[in-house]
C-alpha cells in the first residue's frame, strides 16, 4: 500500500497471496484511518474520540444487518468482512486501543501495556490468520506473541516520537526500578541507567519473538514468507537498537533498503 507513514513491518505487501491482497488492504486501510483520527491532525480529543465512535457505529450497522454509511467501512465489509467471514470483534478491539490513546498517556506497569497491545496490535495478527484460515489455538497464541512484541518494539524505537506527543509507553514501575525520569526522556538523555533500561524492555520484547516465532514455519507458502520477514526485520530493529547504545533521541533506528535485502534473503532460506 502506498500511504504517508513509515512502517517497519508492512502488512499486505506483494508476498501475500494474490487472494489475500484486497482484504488486507480494505483492513489495514480501517485500522489506518482510525489510528489517523486518534493520533494525526489537530483535532482535539473530544472531536478524535467522536471520529472513532463514528467507526464504531459502523461496525454496530453491519452486527445488526444493516448498510454501513461510509465508503471505508462499505469497502470493508464488502472486500473483507463478508467474503471472509470475518468477525467484528478484533475492529472493536483496534477502536478500543485507538481511543484508549486519546484518553492515557502514561502507563504504570508492563501489565497494562501488554493489555493494550492485546487490543492495538494482536487484532490484526487474528484477522491475517483468519483470512489465511488458520483458527490453531497455538497459531493464535504465537500471533498474539508476535504482535505484542513487535508493538513493543515500534515503542521502545519511538520513545522520543511518543514523547513529544505527550505520551510515554514505557511502565512507570520500570522507570522508578532503573532511576530513569521523565524529564531525562524530555532531555534526550541517553545514559547508563537508560541504556540498562531499553536493554531491558528489549529483552522482553525479544523474548515474546522468539516465543511465537515458530508460527513463520507453520504457515505455509507465501503467508509464511511474510510472517518471516516481519520477524526478521524486527530482530533487526532490536539488533540497531543496541548497536546504538539504545540512544533513540539521536537516530531512530529505522529498516533502510540494504536492511531489507538482507531479511528477504533470510527469510527465503528459512523456509
Amino acid at each position: 500500500m502506498s500511504v504517508n507513514h513509515y512502517e517497519n513491518f508492512p502488512v499486505g505487501s506483494i508476498v501475500l497471496p494474490r487472494r489475500l491482497r484486497k482484504p488486507t488492504h480494505a483492513v489495514y486501510a480501517f485500522a489506518r484511518t482510525a489510528d489517523d483520527i486518534a493520533d494525526e491532525g489537530g483535532a482535539t480529543d473530544a472531536e478524535r474520540l467522536q471520529g472513532l465512535g463514528d467507526l464504531r457505529a459502523e461496525l454496530d450497522r453491519i452486527g445488526r444487518g444493516e448498510t454501513p454509511k461510509t465508503a471505508l467501512v462499505q469497502r470493508l465489509q464488502a472486500e473483507a468482512l463478508q467474503p471472509f467471514g470475518l468477525p467484528l470483534q478484533p475492529f472493536y478491539d483496534l477502536l478500543s486501543a485507538f481511543g484508549q490513546d486519546v484518553r492515557q498517556k502514561r502507563y504504570q506497569n508492563f501489565g497494562e501495556l501488554v493489555d493494550y497491545c492485546r487490543r492495538s496490535a494482536n487484532p490484526v495478527g487474528r484477522i491475517m490468520l483468519h483470512l489465511y484460515g488458520e483458527h490453531n489455538p497455538l497459531s493464535t497464541a504465537q500471533s498474539d506473541g508476535i504482535c505484542t512484541a513487535l508493538q513493543l518494539i515500534n515503542f521502545w524505537q519511538d520513545v522520543a516520537v511518543d514523547w513529544q506527543k505527550g505520551r510515554v509507553y514505557i511502565p512507570q514501575d520500570d522507570l522508578q526500578k532503573f532511576g530513569v525520569s521523565e524529564a531525562q526522556i524530555a532531555e534526550g538523555r541517553a545514559d547508563f541507567a537508560f541504556q540498562r533500561l531499553m536493554a531491558y524492555e528489549c529483552e522482553r520484547a525479544h523474548k515474546m519473538l522468539k516465543a511465537g516465532s515458530p508460527l513463520a514455519k507453520t504457515l505455509k507458502g507465501r503467508m509464511g514468507l511474510e510472517l518471516r520477514m516481519i520477524v526478521l526485520g524486527a530482530q533487526q530493529i532490536l539488533h540497531k537498537l543496541e548497536a546504538n547504545r539504545h540512544d533513540v533521541f539521536n537516530r531512530r533506528p529505522v529498516l533502510e533498503a540494504k536492511d531489507w535485502w538482507v531479511v528477504v534473503k533470510r527469510a527465503v532460506l528459512k523456509k
